[in-house]
């Protein structure tokens, strides 16, 4: 991939997408605004990738080849504007409060979430291959669609951080138990879609570097699956944490940890989290092995925020980190923006 810069929109939960997961005019505006203003690379509010599971409502869906065409109006667009855009692919399970009553929500244990209070069904062998098949299929109708790589979502408390997480993975079978066994869901399906799309499309992932929370994923479990990722052909690792839901006053939360992590691989690491201020994010960059930056938030209150940076004004973002944007409807922009 070239990028015209190392500023990465982080995939952000637009609420815009029709009820089947289609594309809307509104959702396109979204990243013509994003894409004409100067950010490098765009990845995509999430995308559920099995029909019946869609863990939060006017999420984008890549579960059916009738997403290919209905997406490249969006990839032509983006790429107008000498931008790339990756689209965020992800299984919810537990983590979610959206139409929980009609479906079944598979889990890689049967234990209660305790955000949602919801118990999953404990998925079997065979549902997990035929969950793997469905994020091999749908990174290929990604790359069919014009999308510039994909990125599988482990982060966050969704199913794939789930696995790796001993709270929720109480698993005594070859996907439960060491690290080893609960990354192996990620493993196989990293391997599944490089053999579906081949090796020139390129496979991101977003990661926790600790769940933050007792008896969740720790860091030391987290080097060790970036590592191997890294071994098995993972293209890039954006370094996140638990709690999304949580305000913090520092900037580059999950810095400490993804300066060790780039240290110790040798494909990019994209840091996520609090980043707001330019003179901040040079020192990183410069100092680090750390390759990429990426922002959610501070483009919801500042679309435009790449090019007031670029005309000179490099004050921080106008983001506060208030969170107001969870609770607004068609994530635009944030309350506050002008």
């Amino acid at each position: 991939m070239n990028l015209k810069n190392r500023i990465i929109r982080s995939a952000t939960w637009e609420q815009l997408a029709d009820e089947d997961g289609m594309p809307t005019k509104e959702l396109l505006n979204i990243y013509e605004d994003l894409s004409s203003k100067d950010v490098g690379t765009i990845i995509t509010g999430y995308a559920y990738v099995v029909k019946d599971e869609q863990p939060n409502p006017g999420m984008m869906g890549i579960y059916d080849d009738k997403f290919i065409e209905a997406y490249k109006p969006l990839t032509e667009l983006v790429h107008k504007n000498n931008c790339n855009i990756i689209m965020q692919i992800v299984y919810g399970g537990s983590s979610t409060r959206f139409n929980t009553k009609s479906r079944t929500i598979w889990g890689p244990s049967e234990v209660e979430n305790p955000s949602s209070k919801i118990t999953p069904k404990e998925i079997s062998k065979n549902e997990i291959k035929l969950l793997i098949n469905a994020f091999a299929d749908s990174s290929l109708r990604a790359k069919k669609s014009g999308f510039d790589g994909v990125q599988l979502h482990g982060a966050h408390g969704y199913l794939y951080s789930q696995f790796l997480s001993p709270f929720f993975n109480k698993r005594e079978d070859e996907y439960g138990g060491s690290i080893e066994n609960r990354a192996r869901i990620i493993f196989e399906t990293l391997e599944a879609i490089k053999d579906k799309v081949g090796e020139d499309f390129p496979v991101f992932i977003k990661i926790n570097s600790r769940d933050y929370f007792e008896g969740g994923l720790d860091y030391e479990d987290c080097l060790w699956v970036c590592k191997e990722l890294s071994l098995l052909g993972i293209d890039g690792i954006e370094i996140s944490g638990g709690g999304v839901d949580k305000t913090r006053d520092s900037e580059a939360y999950y810095l400490k940890e993804a300066i060790e992590i780039a240290k110790s691989i040798s494909v990019p690491v994209i840091l996520v989290g609090g980043n707001r201020t330019p003179s901040d994010m040079e020192k990183i960059l410069n100092n680090t092995k750390i390759s990429y930056l990426s922002m959610s938030k501070p483009f919801l209150r500042e679309y435009d925020l790449v090019s007031r940076w670029k005309s000179g004004n490099l004050e921080k973002s106008k983001c506060i980190t208030c969170n107001q944007c969870f609770k607004t409807e068609g994530h635009r922009y944030c309350i506050f923006a002008k």
